[in-house]
């Protein structure tokens, strides 16, 4: 097995790497394409993403499978346009919205430029990580950088074995350690990232940095904040869908947003809604927060608890909250 070499170890960085560092001089003007992180669920790829990009793009929660969606963020530099696809977390699937989104991980492994492996630095190797490395090993002709993440949350020796332990996973094109929170390593990671990228010209416009549509992100933001505080195994059961958004008559500075809260069984309906509404009603004010930051205008916010037996199981439900086959 090829080892990766210690490179570039100045000022208290740390990158890991067998591979050639980005351009340099009479090096193409420009490079563009997609780098999909990958990983377990809540090893923090959407923390990594929002980082990457410089915006908030996805949302992000301490539990697992919080990402149901493809996220596209775009992070853009002189001499390139990194577009950073985050994915739900691969897991064995329990129900058929699992089914989905597994499927749906799979295909846009064949469709990107460069992987990114997401390894959490806290957590030792197990064998969900040495499935998927053996996953990415069967995807032929794509490079797979290992991303070792949240480094901020141990100290400098634990890093080390687990870079080591990483390194010997797979056969990887890049092993870097990065941390988010603290943006360690974060120029780093995009340089190499970079480095994979086919020669092109830019695939969005100047400025934009995802291709998520409002109404999806606004849907988001609102799930976000009804993860908040909720038992564990809530947050599997509850989506998102907004019914109904747009300027309000006569007052174009303010927008009107209707949305649905769909969870599974009566008693998670009462969690959401909480003692005389106070839940509901906190979800409601910190959603609208950032709903407003996100649009850019005074926002109404109306929200509504359904109860949607089993969605997760039910093809009609996926379907509606816009799981398709």
């Amino acid at each position: 097995m090829k080892q990766p070499r210690v490179t570039e170890q100045q000022a208290g960085r740390t990158r890991v790497s067998n591979a050639a560092d980005g351009p340099g001089p009479g090096a193409p003007a420009f490079r563009s394409g997609f780098a999909c992180l990958v990983g377990r669920p809540n090893v923090g790829k959407s923390t990594l993403t929002n980082a990457l990009v410089g915006a908030k793009v996805a949302i992000t929660s301490n539990r697992p499978q919080t990402t149901r969606r493809v996220i596209r963020g775009v992070v853009h530099r002189p001499d390139a346009q990194l577009v950073i696809v985050d994915t739900p977390g691969l897991h064995k699937p329990k129900t058929l919205l699992g089914e989905r989104l597994d499927s749906l991980v799979r295909a846009t492994l064949t469709e990107v430029d460069v992987i990114g492996f997401c390894i959490p630095a806290p957590e030792t190797v197990g064998p969900g990580d040495k499935y998927l490395a053996r996953e990415l090993a069967a995807v032929k002709g794509t490079p797979v950088v290992a991303i070792v993440t949240k480094t901020d949350e141990v100290p400098q020796e634990r890093i080390a074995s687990q870079l080591l332990a990483v390194s010997e996973l797979g056969e990887w094109a890049d092993v870097v350690p990065v941390s988010a929170v603290a943006g360690f390593q974060l120029d780093v990671l995009t340089d190499v990232l970079v480095s994979h990228l086919p020669e092109g010209p830019a695939l969005y416009p100047d400025g934009e940095l995802t291709d998520e549509p409002e109404q999806i992100m606004v849907a988001e933001l609102v799930r976000e904040a009804a993860l908040e505080g909720v038992r564990d195994e809530l947050p599997h059961s509850i989506a998102v869908l907004v019914e109904e958004m747009g300027p309000r008559d006569g007052q174009p500075d303010l927008i009107d947003v209707y949305a649905e809260i769909y969870v599974e069984r009566p008693s998670q309906k009462a969690i959401v809604i909480g003692n005389k509404g106070a839940r509901l009603k906190e979800v409601g004010t910190q959603a609208r927060q950032q709903i407003e930051a996100l649009l850019g205008s005074r926002v109404y916010l109306d929200l509504h608890v359904r109860i949607a037996k089993d969605w997760q199981r039910n093809p009609k439900y996926l379907r509606r909250l816009g799981f398709y086959d």
